[in-house]
């Protein structure tokens, strides 16, 4: 997983088809079932809401909000053909009251920790920025967990080709662990979507019997 990089870019990008399902301020309201969950999380400035919106190919699969750090709530998605992708409340916005902000961060805690049937995760960061406490926090609790999870150094066409290189291989030798991969994103010019777009597919789709 660690030599993503590797494919082409420059072709045209396949996409997640999906449906609204529902939101849930908590675990308690999700659907309680075994269909296999991939959760985005990220840091509210970090653009992860542009990022699903151009996985999924859809401009209001999570609305861009001006102000980051709107999304509250945990907002469930079906995948055609089969899963769920769960975007998670951003972390991190400064403005935000600090009993908002542990409410926010109880209800992903409880979803990390307690779903059972979550089966990856995308962390989104904003690669002029990468690894802020939170994220390494986070990444840290996935390591232990043993949860596969995709790092996307999102914004990348921010910085130039040498530069974006060297904040990748810092970011990878910073988070050694088989969980772990990183890749260089970029959700305005399409930057790595397929692989991103294999990687959720190849964990959303149930094991051969």
């Amino acid at each position: 997983m660690k030599k993503m990089e590797g494919r082409s870019a420059h072709r045209d990008p396949a996409r997640i088809e999906t449906e609204f399902l529902k939101s849930a301020p908590g675990i308690k309201e999700c659907p309680v079932d075994d269909i296999p969950e991939i959760a985005v999380a990220g840091r509210s400035n970090a653009g992860k809401s542009s990022v699903l919106n151009r996985l999924t190919g859809n401009r209001s699969t999570a609305k861009v909000s001006r102000t980051p750090g709107r999304t509250q709530l945990l907002n469930l998605f079906t995948v055609r053909g089969g899963g769920r992708l769960v975007d998670l409340p951003g972390y991190g916005y400064a403005k935000a009251n600090r009993d908002s902000q542990r409410t926010w961060q109880s209800s992903v805690n409880t979803y990390l920790e307690e779903r059972t049937n979550l089966v990856g995760l995308i962390v989104v960061m904003d690669i002029r920025h990468p690894l802020e406490p939170l994220d390494q926090q986070l990444l840290n609790w996935t390591g232990v967990s043993a949860l596969p999870t995709l790092v996307l150094l999102n914004k990348a066409d921010k910085l130039g080709y040498g530069a974006a290189q060297q904040v990748l291989q810092s970011t990878r030798s910073r988070t050694a662990s088989a969980q772990i991969s990183v890749i260089t994103f970029s959700a305005l010019r399409g930057l790595h979507v397929d692989e991103v777009i294999d990687w959720v597919r190849e964990r959303l789709s149930p094991a051969p019997q």
